[in-house]
């Protein structure tokens, strides 16, 4: 059985579909990203100016001193924060592309399944040991995918609980220090 000219453009299409929403998804990562940099980066700014105006006001080593031990924690605060969201975006986007992808190999296995059943219907004499390989082959396929699927979400997982940890081990040992 051979495709139809229906079904290559079918199967294209979705591909095609495939492809732009994983684009989508970038494109928005993308741009999330670009505005909590440029946020990050105008805050940096107007808080090195005021840090630059108290410095300049400072009447003594002491106040010096002060002045930037003051000045520490919530620039500490804000990194965490900032590299906080950076992954939460990252997570986002990977959460979405699989989604996108899972479904897609869904539907993917499906129709080749289908083929596969309508194909056994009218063997060629011989084949049913190609057509057996086949199957087989799908199943291992499938069961990597899967296998491979499962890792990487608890990769995700993982990163986001690391993730979480460190940052409340930069609090503690903050708090411990203050």
């Amino acid at each position: 059985m051979y495709p139809t000219m229906e079904q290559i453009v079918a199967s294209n299409k979705a591909g095609s579909e495939v492809l732009i929403a994983i684009s989508n998804i970038q494109a928005a990562a993308f741009e999330r990203f670009s505005a909590l940099t440029f946020n990050a980066a105008k805050s940096l700014f107007e808080d090195s100016l005021e840090q630059a105006k108290a410095v300049l006001g400072a009447k003594d080593a002491q106040e010096l001193i002060g002045l930037n031990s003051a000045a520490a924690q919530p620039s500490i605060e804000k990194a965490l924060a900032y590299s906080r969201s950076m992954c939460d975006i990252a997570l986002q986007a990977q959460r979405e592309m699989t989604k996108v992808m899972e479904a897609y190999a869904s539907e993917l296995k499906n129709g080749i399944r289908g083929d596969l059943e309508k194909a056994s219907h009218i063997p060629p004499p011989g084949s049913d040991a190609a057509a057996a390989a086949v199957k087989s082959a799908l199943a291992a396929a499938g069961s990597v995918y899967e296998s491979l699927s499962k890792i990487s979400k608890q990769a995700t997982e993982l990163t986001d609980a690391d993730l979480a940890s460190a940052v409340q081990g930069v609090k503690e040992r903050r708090k411990r220090t203050a």
